[in-house]
């Protein structure tokens, strides 16, 4: 990978100082930082994929259009107890994997891995659903259903670039955010705990640079 740039640095920076005080605030519970930090830890990795150079390709664009998507999903997640709100936020991240997955396919499709993924990627969707659907109640059931769709898509059509491009920040960035949209599920739907705050916020900041810094990668 390209040596990155400094303000790409200094943005990534801004995200992980954001993010510890965002952990912090969730761990007082205290809502009125939470929509400080938030969506501060949410515009350093838009910054960095600016610097990196998004507007500049077509993957950066796209990867820039999931950014954006996922700092609107970010906002909108942040009141407490709000179905209404909470569905707006899925499907803002919703449309962020489908841009992403449209950025992965640009790269190329590599048959072989994405009929091994699909495979294995089934049965990983399989298995989540089996765990969340009995705690999911009403119209929400069909959100969850094609949210899990759509970003098991997404990280399939990562694997595919990683295997026609060779760089794994593309996967990486993907797996990660696949991970941490667990903690998002435990939270809303199976048990309400800060510890799924503590783990999912850090992988999923991480997976948004990580995603970013995959732009100047593919150059």
């Amino acid at each position: 990978m390209p040596e990155l740039p400094l303000f790409f640095l200094a943005c990534a920076a801004l995200t992980v100082v954001a993010t510890i005080a965002l952990l912090v605030a969730e761990s007082r519970n205290e809502i009125r930082r939470v929509w400080l930090t938030k969506p501060v830890a949410a515009l350093g990795f838009i910054g960095a994929a600016l610097s990196a150079g998004a507007l500049q390709t077509g993957y950066g664009a796209w990867i820039l259009t999931g950014l954006v998507l996922s700092f609107a999903g970010d906002v909108l997640l942040i009141p407490r107890d709000s179905e209404k709100a909470f569905l707006a936020g899925l499907t803002s991240f919703l449309l962020g994997h489908l841009a992403y997955a449209v950025a992965f396919a640009r790269l190329g499709l590599n048959i072989p891995v994405l009929l091994g993924a699909a495979i294995l990627l089934t049965l990983v969707a399989g298995l989540a659903m089996r765990w969340l659907l009995p705690h999911v109640e009403g119209p929400m059931r069909g959100a969850v259903a094609a949210y899990t769709i759509v970003i098991t898509g997404m990280v399939l059509f990562a694997a595919s670039a990683y295997a026609q491009t060779g760089v794994p920040s593309v996967l990486v960035g993907a797996l990660l955010f696949y991970v941490s949209d667990l903690a998002v599920a435990r939270q809303q739907f199976v048990a309400k705990s800060i510890t799924n705050r503590l783990w999912g916020l850090p992988l999923y900041f991480a997976a948004q640079l990580v995603l970013a810094a995959s732009i100047l990668a593919i150059g």
